[in-house]
């Protein structure tokens, strides 16, 4: 069995927890960080996750998942796919899962980001490299939402 391969960031943000959690689930404030897109869901488990964009005047939806768990303000797991990749079939054993955790210190929030396991899904090891980025993982998306929350 293979390695787990999972890409996890951290980062202290001057702010406190609600305000940190409004930025995951807000789906005007996601635009501000995640190239562009919206997160669309009614945040239950087992409802859909749509991260919506726009690309030449036409709605697209880049990424879908499900939410899996949910604890506001501390913990949010949902599930990932590039439905737009049509190297791999869309089923289950090929979603990844994100999870964020919250967690409150002297006035501000430390944001985790986890995701994986890329050793689990088709082609995984390039989906690793993809967004290990030449190690950042998701450290370009967590100093937007820091910069975002801070200015």
């Amino acid at each position: 069995m293979d390695q787990p391969l999972f890409v996890t960031n951290s980062i202290t943000i001057n702010a406190p927890a609600p305000a940190v959690w409004d930025a995951l689930v807000n789906p005007e404030k996601t635009k501000q960080y995640m190239f562009g897109c919206e997160a669309i869901s009614t945040w239950q488990p087992g409802d859909e996750l749509l991260w919506k964009g726009v690309a030449d005047g036409q709605e697209v939806v880049y990424v879908k998942g499900n939410v899996v768990s949910i604890d506001p303000g501390k913990r949010l797991e949902y599930t990932t796919f590039d439905p737009n990749d049509a190297s791999m079939e869309d089923v289950a054993e090929n979603h990844l899962h994100v999870i964020y955790e919250l967690r409150e210190e002297n006035g501000q929030t430390i944001l985790t980001a986890s995701q994986g396991d890329f050793a689990t899904v088709a082609r995984g090891k390039d989906r690793y490299e993809e967004v290990f980025n030449g190690g950042l993982g998701w450290t370009p998306m967590l100093e937007k939402i820091k910069a975002m929350l801070e200015s």
